[in-house]
């Protein structure tokens, strides 16, 4: 542990009631910096218990207290989230709209704010009068936008490319894992993947790289963490923006819908690059927090 780092607040004597124990390992990632302590303080203490969230809660109203074993096992996943080790590193788990994923270093861990961009994406393949909407996600990653999409919409068929091969192993397992029989996965750079569904495709999505490569990001989760790969993207952070901008075109029915994810300043930007590539209504949608996070556009 760094000398940066709080030392963790020790842990009380086993049998620990499960209230207290939460307490103070909310107390101690606090002290270190992590805004949603309690949430994780949960998240630890029910992967220790092999429980949910909800039923860690309930089981503190209960009164449950936690065995000595218990206690040494959670100790160190508490000291690793402290050095602020991304907790579903830790767990190994990403929790992703109705999907839990495997994540681990090498591959992006999916974002709460990545959930309400994949809605626009599974409303345009519902509002499909085709029987089979075609949807694709280019630098899929952990898979979690591909695998939302085939899972709420198990009508449409959903082809997914990464290429980073750090990625593809946890890619690879979320598939085998989830199963979705209308989801396909190739290992392939999105420059050029499934040209054999050129012209055919309904929804492209991708959450690339966005990042300008001069904006280190603050938090250590981030910048120490996530693979560079699907961070960076360029000078300007737009590389792969414009290179998605092109693939699309060329993937895309006319009048199917590009969605793509990216920092809250770029809004403006993609617009107008995507307006000199020739797309239609282009728009910038906000998050939940008000922060640009989507832009969408038409082919014409």
């Amino acid at each position: 542990m760094s000398a940066l780092t709080p030392e963790p607040a020790p842990l009380p004597a086993a049998p620990a009631p499960l209230g207290e124990v939460l307490e103070r390992v909310s107390d101690t990632l606090a002290a270190a910096g992590i805004l949603d302590a309690r949430i994780d303080a949960e998240w630890l203490v029910g992967h220790v218990l092999d429980l949910g969230r909800g039923a860690v809660q309930a089981a503190e109203i209960t009164g449950a207290a936690l065995s000595a074993a218990q206690l040494a096992a959670l100790a160190p996943l508490v000291q690793r989230r402290a050095a602020r080790e991304p907790l579903q590193h830790i767990t190994g788990t990403a929790a992703f709209r109705q999907l839990l994923l495997h994540v681990g270093p090498g591959v992006f861990v999916p974002r709460p704010e990545t959930e309400g961009v994949v809605q626009f994406a599974i409303d345009a393949l519902r509002a499909e009068a085709s029987p089979a909407p075609i949807g694709v996600d280019l630098g899929t990653g952990s898979g979690a936008i591909a695998l939302a999409m085939a899972t709420e919409v198990p009508n449409a068929r959903i082809f997914a490319a990464e290429n980073s091969p750090e990625a593809f192993t946890w890619t690879r397992r979320n598939f085998d894992a989830v199963a979705a029989p209308n989801a396909t996965l190739v290992f392939a750079d999105l420059a050029d993947a499934f040209a054999e569904l050129a012209g055919t495709v309904d929804v492209v999505i991708s959450n690339p790289p966005y990042v300008p490569d001069d904006a280190v990001p603050r938090d250590p989760e981030v910048r120490d963490y996530d693979p560079a790969v699907a961070l960076y993207g360029g000078p300007d952070g737009l590389g792969v923006v414009r290179v998605l901008s092109r693939v699309a075109l060329r993937l895309l029915r006319p009048g199917g819908v590009l969605i793509i994810e990216h920092g809250e300043l770029q809004g403006r930007a993609i617009r107008e690059l995507l307006a000199a590539d020739g797309w239609r209504a282009s728009a910038t949608h906000p998050d939940l927090t008000l922060r640009d996070r989507a832009t969408t556009a038409l082919r014409p």
